[in-house]
């Protein structure tokens, strides 16, 4: 079972549109010295539909290179076709990762779960690997691809050893609890930083969120502390990530994180993004880093 908190780690960029392979890294190694079980590279929050193939295999590599153990990554590996989705994924099982985080095919709306069953079964047969693990990834605000209960259950009847969770970036907690309860011993993750308390507290698995980029150390505490009734820690923890999460909320999410990021790293290549995502403006970025300053700027 996938289990645990997981950053959605951010990518950088320099100013001339170049992936810091090295920044990235060193993030990524940060990422778990402040408390994170794993990396969620090339999500969402990771841009992984702003890079090429090549790229995001050479993102996977250097976090590899950095010291990050494969058994603590879970990919992105998805794209909207079949064959760039089964080179990515056959290059992260090759690199031992724990599990692959994959994104149904989102150009095409409307696609019915025969469909969306097919492109899965594709992959999955097409990478031909025993020791692939699938997290399937549901955010249809994003997508407008949504995954339906029983698209799972077909899933998970045709491919009971490879179909091991999914990440609900719905931010619907009845939806979780459903799967939960209908599918015994499926990994459950939240993909918002304030609904892994209710979700560990449901049967839930963990999370994979963008506000571990900035505050793994309360997810961390309430990981740990959540079941042994020290319930000032766990309130405390789940104070701040509320916070901090609203604060990535001020703005266009994905530059706000990188904002945030910028300064609690010390670095401002972490600004910069992929077009057709853009920067905050200067009066934007100096109202995030002075409430920053006001919650404590992300020190544990």
């Amino acid at each position: 079972m996938i289990q645990g908190v997981f950053s959605a780690a951010t990518t950088p960029v320099g100013t001339d549109g170049q992936v810091r392979l090295e920044l990235f890294a060193e993030h990524c190694r940060a990422l778990l010295d402040e408390g994170c079980h794993g990396i969620a590279l090339l999500g969402t929050t990771g841009e992984a539909n702003s890079y090429s193939v090549s790229e995001r295999k050479a993102l996977l590599e250097a976090a590899k290179g950095f010291g990050v153990a494969g058994n603590q990554l879970l990919p992105g590996t998805s794209t909207c076709n079949v064959p760039e989705t089964i080179e990515l994924t056959s290059h992260a099982v090759d690199n031992g990762v724990l599990g692959c985080v994959l994104l149904p095919p989102f150009y095409y709306k409307g696609v019915s779960d025969d469909g969306l069953f097919r492109f899965y079964s594709d992959v999955i047969k097409g990478v031909a690997d025993s020791r692939l693990k699938v997290v399937l990834y549901h955010i249809p605000q994003v997508t407008q691809v949504p995954l339906s209960h029983d698209l799972i259950d077909r899933l998970l009847n045709a491919f009971p050893d490879t179909v091991v969770g999914i990440k609900d970036s719905a931010g619907d907690i009845e939806n979780m609890k459903a799967m939960i309860q209908r599918f015994p011993g499926f990994s459950v993750l939240a993909g918002a930083d304030p609904l892994l308390l209710p979700l560990l507290q449901a049967g839930g698995a963990g999370c994979i969120t963008a506000t571990s980029n900035l505050r793994a150390d309360s997810l961390r505490q309430i990981w740990d502390h959540w079941q042994s009734g020290d319930a000032e820690v766990v309130a405390k923890a789940q104070e701040r990530i509320n916070d901090w999460r609203t604060l990535t909320n001020a703005y266009v999410q994905l530059p706000t994180v990188k904002t945030m990021v910028a300064r609690r790293r010390g670095n401002n290549d972490w600004l910069n993004l992929r077009a057709p995502l853009v920067p905050l403006s200067d009066a934007e970025r100096g109202n995030v880093w002075a409430q920053m300053t006001q919650l404590g700027e992300g020190q544990a």
